[in-house]
């Protein structure tokens, strides 16, 4: 019964320091890497068949609609009129934030009392999160740099200082330099976490916008992060 049921925050593992444990590895299961919209099937290059498919999915951009100036919708079209040649993911290029979240690869959490680290399964991108005074990016990169803190249950991390190589997806949804991305992780029990993104971007959209989306941790007993570039 219901009533009889632990609520969430007495369900969620817990550090030394009372703060939920993020430590795992996890995944979205979701089309999201192909379209952060909702999308149906679609044909890819015919000599890759069902192989090269976009599978339909239901989109997690909050509203179903990204407010592009007029200027970035049209590149935004061009982009997915050559998705095939033009996607970093193809060049195996280091994929950006929030997109290496929603990837079809898992990705590993490694949290201790004064710093968190993710280790993404592609192209062994790697994101150290300071936890202590925020500090702006020396330069800028393809993963940013991320400033995070907690707010009760939830790690905030605040990601600037990108560059504009990396596209949201593979439908060629794509950001400036101005890229700001704030994170945020909320357990909703043991095994999954809320994922929600806000996106600002003033030369390439209209207002800020979100994502969200459910992430899951792997419980099988020989879960692991494997190389793969």
């Amino acid at each position: 019964p219901a009533s009889g049921q632990a609520p969430v925050s007495a369900r969620i593992p817990r550090t030394a320091e009372a703060r939920p444990n993020l430590s795992g590895i996890w995944q979205a299961l979701n089309t999201a890497n192909w379209d952060i919209q909702t999308h149906g099937a679609e044909a890819g290059p015919p000599a890759l068949g069902a192989v090269g498919a976009i599978p339909p999915g239901i989109g997690v951009v909050e509203g179903d609609a990204i407010p592009y100036l007029p200027a970035a919708a049209a590149k935004k079209q061009d982009n997915a009129a050559h998705r095939w040649t033009a996607d970093p993911e193809l060049k195996c290029y280091l994929p950006g934030v929030p997109r290496a979240t929603y990837m079809p690869y898992p990705f590993q959490i490694l949290q201790s009392a004064s710093s968190i680290m993710i280790v993404y399964q592609y192209a062994g991108a790697v994101r150290n999160i300071n936890m202590g005074k925020p500090t702006e990016a020396p330069t800028d990169s393809w993963m940013g740099w991320s400033n995070g803190r907690w707010d009760g249950n939830t790690l905030a991390v605040d990601v600037t200082g990108f560059n504009d190589q990396t596209w949201f997806d593979r439908a060629g949804n794509f950001h400036s330099d101005a890229l700001h991305v704030i994170e945020r992780y909320t357990p909703a029990g043991r095994d999954i976490l809320n994922y929600e993104v806000a996106i600002e971007d003033p030369g390439t959209f209209s207002r800020p916008w979100k994502m969200s989306m459910p992430l899951y941790r792997h419980v099988e007993k020989n879960a692991q992060i494997m190389e793969f570039k």
